[in-house]
């Protein structure tokens, strides 16, 4: 049976295995995300402390994400996940145990949170550039915003469950549920039929190399204002996900269940946008959705910033979640074509660090500035800072177009490996 267009890199086995594992896999992250903040707000109540957690979990990204592109692009992609994935699923074992035997502490949820921002350091370059492998270039922005529709998907069902268990049963149980959950995307990976692809042994210094990747990215006008926009909606925008449980008791008087709910809906919205994105066969376009959902991402975070009714809150999370995932998916399908596969890993970790690395310290300067100000304040401000950039960033189109169409059609000229076709 033919699948529709929407689902077309579906039609490969290896992305049935990978899309299949992750999603339950990332459903149990989710419960995780939403159960440690909640954990971290009862035992402090701070939300400098919430802040300050995320930029632990995240700022190791900012720094070890290089080095985890090198290895993408020197080793087995497939075999670099299954280890990162394996790591990641003993951490939350570990933080269950903590938690489940009432003796966890702050410093705790700390510790552990670093050590998984490193292994996402290695995992996120060689899981986004592994994409290409599995469904080949002519299917990969299907691949790339089948896996946000994916992400988003469990951003529906991952927080609604935690709000449920993290109210009736406490967090531990949710970090179990995220650890047994890992199984599922290992054995997907392992059940995966992948040619290993040649990599070029490279007698350059790891620091030659890092500058190799960098360099792409400084020489080339378009992929570098792709970056930027993205940092600065990563850096002031997305950190309103960190002031979730502020918003959900003291501002919507809700609970952790209320929180569970408000992030399901923002994960409606992604999905939709995900969905949308699936649908089109052609690059055409995209440039200029980056800035247009920028700008609405701003705007709708400044309306969620004010509203003191639950349900009406929950209603603007979904254009929250959809224009920020366009965004997101929009910046990594067009870098992911202007790149060369042998700087693949090393641009994707720069995309890492802008995108994820950036985050901690927009998650650290907001929770210090509601402390100081209030949560709707502090949104209100990012939703602003996130409308300008998407102004200066149209401004700049139409002299970004021309060197991006030249970009892709060199990549679309160069010669891609075999993969294997489509099953459907």
């Amino acid at each position: 049976m033919k699948l529709p267009a929407t689902l077309r890199a579906l039609g490969y086995r290896n992305f049935q295995l990978f899309f299949g594992g992750q999603l339950i896999s990332l459903i149990g992250t989710w419960m995780q995300n939403i159960a440690q903040a909640w954990l971290v707000y009862r035992l402090t109540g701070s939300s400098v402390l919430l802040g300050a957690v995320s930029f632990a979990g995240q700022i190791p990204i900012f720094f070890l994400a290089p080095l985890g592109g090198i290895v993408a692009d020197r080793r087995s992609r497939r075999r670099i996940v299954i280890g990162t994935q394996t790591a990641s699923m003993l951490l939350a074992f570990a933080l269950a145990g903590l938690t489940l035997t009432k003796t966890v502490h702050v410093w705790h949820v700390f510790v552990l949170a670093s050590l998984l921002g490193a292994v996402n350091a290695f995992d996120i370059p060689a899981r986004q550039s592994f994409q290409v492998e599995m469904v080949g270039k002519a299917d990969l922005m299907n691949a790339i915003a089948l896996n946000s529709s994916m992400f988003n998907a469990s951003r529906i069902i991952g927080p609604a469950i935690a709000g449920i268990l993290v109210a009736a049963i406490g967090e531990g149980w949710c970090f179990f549920a995220n650890a047994v959950s890992y199984i599922a995307v290992i054995t997907g990976l392992l059940l995966m039929n992948v040619e290993e692809r040649e990599r070029s042994a490279s007698s350059e210094s790891p620091w030659a190399s890092v500058v190799e990747g960098f360099r792409f990215v400084g020489r080339n006008m378009p992929v570098r204002a792709i970056l930027m926009l993205l940092g600065v909606v990563s850096l002031t925008g997305m950190p309103y996900t960190v002031l979730m449980p502020i918003f959900a008791d003291r501002i919507l008087h809700g609970g952790p269940r209320a929180m569970g709910w408000l992030m399901g809906w923002a994960g409606v919205g992604a999905v939709a946008g995900a969905l949308l994105l699936a649908s089109r066969t052609e690059l055409k376009g995209l440039g200029r959705w980056l800035p247009v959902a920028s700008f609405a991402f701003g705007a709708t975070l400044i309306g969620f910033a004010w509203s003191r009714v639950f349900w009406l809150s929950a209603c603007i999370l979904v254009p929250v979640g959809y224009s920020m995932m366009i965004e997101m998916a929009s910046s990594n399908t067009l870098l992911q074509s202007m790149v060369p596969d042998e700087l693949r890993g090393r641009v994707m970790s720069v995309y890492s660090m802008v995108f994820m690395g950036m985050a901690p310290f927009g998650a650290l300067l907001a929770g210090v500035a509601a402390d100081r100000v209030g949560a709707p304040w502090t949104v209100t401000g990012s939703g602003i800072v996130c409308m300008t950039a998407a102004v200066v960033y149209w401004t700049q189109l139409a002299r970004i177009r021309g060197p991006a169409r030249q970009l892709i059609a060199a990549q679309q000229a160069a010669n891609a490996d075999p993969v294997e076709e489509p099953r459907g």
